[in-house]
């Protein structure tokens, strides 16, 4: 198995992939004490610690820990169109670069950085990528779509894989080498009931979300589910339908499922459980603590785990192959 350390771990979605890809997490770091809590309740085998990174001296783990992978996920919020015109923070977007000391204690041969992909815009970007070339790694920098890996959300994100004995890892190796069928929003939607919708026209609802339902309903006829998009920054007139991925979870509410009740349109928000689904993480991860916004938040703030599957798999294939190369020789 793949030993992996995993800073700014969050409610470890892209642990849960790792370890379906055949990883092992030996030790997680997130500033935020809801992550560290969901973390240990999903991996109570792992050493969690509730601290910023940069507050950390790797070094005194160094004798307890050998990682094959750094797996660190660094603060996107400033990187993020999803901050809208708030001008960026340059702390937390130099959370990339608070790494290297990490890279310094493990030696790791793998490095894992992923974010959203204006990360690529950063001032900061390519002495991120340059340093670590000078590490001796080979960087792969990969843009992709977690819903083309089996996961049921639109979610594009950049993905720096990084080789110390100079593998390169390419989109199109690792959605040929592990084949996930796609799928759709409908098939995080809980149809069994127990979550209670409302009449669309209810007195007192905002009349923007009024006029996103009836765009909708004016494109798909009446009768026909769909989703309210909250939030949204693509002009896609503020719905989707069902048959595709959901559009990305962000760490705020922002979808609305409208269903019909006797030829009248009712609405309800999607519910954690729903979003964690979107979230591929699969049935036996838990979101056990905080209120409905925490648990929203912390879905938003993770990494699809499908994705993450793939990743550590194809590097799983990568050295299992050096290590029969290595018997035959």
């Amino acid at each position: 198995m793949l030993g992996f350390i995993d800073l700014f771990c969050g409610g470890g979605f892209g642990a849960r992939g790792a370890v379906f890809g055949g990883g092992k997490p030996l030790l997680a770091v997130d500033a935020w004490d809801l992550a560290t809590e969901t973390y240990k309740a999903n991996f109570p085998e792992a050493t969690v610690i509730q601290k910023k990174i940069e507050e950390i001296d790797p070094f005194q783990y160094r004798s307890k820990f050998r990682p094959d992978v750094l797996l660190t996920s660094p603060e996107c919020t400033a990187h993020s169109i999803a901050r809208g015109a708030k001008p960026g923070n340059e702390k937390s977007r130099e959370t990339a670069i608070s790494i290297f000391p990490w890279i310094d204690a493990f030696n790791p041969r793998w490095v894992i950085v992923e974010n959203v992909n204006r990360m690529k815009q950063w001032e900061r970007h390519e002495e991120l990528i340059t340093t670590l070339e000078r590490y001796g790694y080979t960087v792969s920098q990969l843009l992709l779509n977690a819903s083309e890996f089996g996961t049921p959300q639109s979610r594009k994100r950049l993905f720096l894989i990084c080789d110390r004995d100079g593998a390169t890892i390419t989109k199109e190796t690792l959605l040929a080498s592990h084949q996930k069928t796609q799928k759709n929003a409908k098939s995080i939607i809980d149809w069994s009931g127990q979550y209670k919708s409302t009449p669309l026209y209810k007195p007192g609802r905002a009349q923007s979300t009024v006029e996103r339902a009836e765009r909708a309903i004016a494109s798909l006829g009446k009768n026909i589910p769909f989703l309210i998009v909250y939030y949204g920054s693509d002009y896609a007139g503020g719905w989707q339908t069902l048959d595709a991925p959901l559009r990305t979870v962000t760490t705020i509410d922002r979808f609305g499922l409208v269903t019909w009740d006797k030829g009248e349109p009712m609405l309800r928000m999607l519910q954690p459980p729903e979003l964690l689904k979107a979230m591929g993480a699969g049935s036996s991860h838990q979101l056990p603590a905080g209120n409905r916004r925490d648990k929203v938040k912390l879905c938003g703030n993770g990494v699809c785990s499908p994705v993450m599957e793939v990743i550590f798999g194809e590097i799983n294939r990568i050295m299992q192959s050096e290590h029969s190369l290595a018997i035959a020789v």
